[in-house]
């Protein structure tokens, strides 16, 4: 009941906030905020555009932002730019976007929404709620037959990960937009298409074994024991003291921060989670 209140109430939001582009939402707060954040990335940005030091160094800006939960659902689908909250996802999309534009100096809005809606949507074309890609392993795959990232799991040390994903259909009644017939066959076929491809993930075990093998910068998507599903977080790593930590918008901290404890560490206090994949941003192609 309370999931439902929450997205019930960003509904109403998304209807009160008034759409300035024909398929993105966004306030002048957002733009004066993009703004802002472009100039200071790009005022501090290495002479090589390190992938390394881009992607942490863009993260750190948004360090502190709170977290908020469904931000993305409105009544009627409609791209959604919010840099007051965050949640694990939007923050590392806005971190991939913002350091896509860094890397080519661009620091145009209009950009900005065009390569977030790349990443967002499937095709990069806003058509209803069954276009914009749900499952953060679809996104991989996704973003990763474009050409945007590059799923880097089963190469440093990854193993199969064998899981029917359908939580969204199997779970409709929390999805209300699922009511609609037609979005619910749409998503059951994307469903099924990601159930086609071969995933990996490396387990939480081993991650300390293969930490030397991850670089900051990586986007980090921690997979989970809960049927149907395959990742219940997200984030990005970061170095500190000769150990990988995870930059992320978290739930329980309430705010974008760098987890205390190494990322093994931080996955062995929470049963849920099973292990994570890995994701590299590719510039070249952008």
């Amino acid at each position: 009941m309370k999931k439902l209140l929450t997205v019930l109430l960003a509904t109403l939001v998304c209807i009160i906030l008034q759409a300035q582009s024909d398929y993105a939402k966004y306030t002048e707060d957002d733009k004066f905020i993009f703004n802002s954040l472009i100039k200071k990335i790009l005022s501090e940005k290495s002479p090589d555009n390190e992938y390394s030091k881009l992607i942490p160094q863009t993260g750190k800006y948004l360090l502190g932002l709170p977290y908020v939960a469904h931000t993305l659902e409105c009544e009627n689908e409609i791209m959604t730019v919010n840099f007051l909250e965050l949640d694990c996802t939007t923050f590392v999309e806005n971190v991939v976007v913002l350091a896509t534009l860094a890397k080519t100096s661009q620091t145009d809005f209009e950009a900005y929404l065009q390569q977030l809606k790349n990443f967002r949507y499937r095709n990069g074309k806003v058509d209803g709620y069954a276009s914009r890609i749900h499952y953060f392993s679809d996104w991989i795959v996704t973003n990763e037959a474009r050409g945007f990232v590059k799923n880097v799991t089963k190469e440093i040390g990854g193993e199969p990960y064998v899981k029917t994903i359908n939580y969204m259909t199997q779970n409709s009644e929390k999805y209300p937009r699922l009511a609609d017939r037609q979005t619910f066959d749409k998503i059951k076929l994307s469903e099924e298409n990601l159930n086609r491809h071969k995933h990996y993930y490396v387990p939480k075990t081993k991650v300390a074994e293969i930490e030397k093998n991850i670089q900051e910068g990586d986007l980090i998507a921690i997979t989970c024991n809960t049927e149907g599903l395959d990742i219940t977080h997200t984030g990005l790593a970061v170095r500190q003291n000769g150990r990988i930590h995870l930059m992320h918008a978290s739930m329980s901290g309430k705010k974008v921060m760098i987890s205390d404890e190494p990322l093994h560490d931080y996955l062995a206090k929470n049963s849920r989670n099973t292990g994570i994949m890995i994701a590299r941003v590719i510039f070249d192609n952008k």
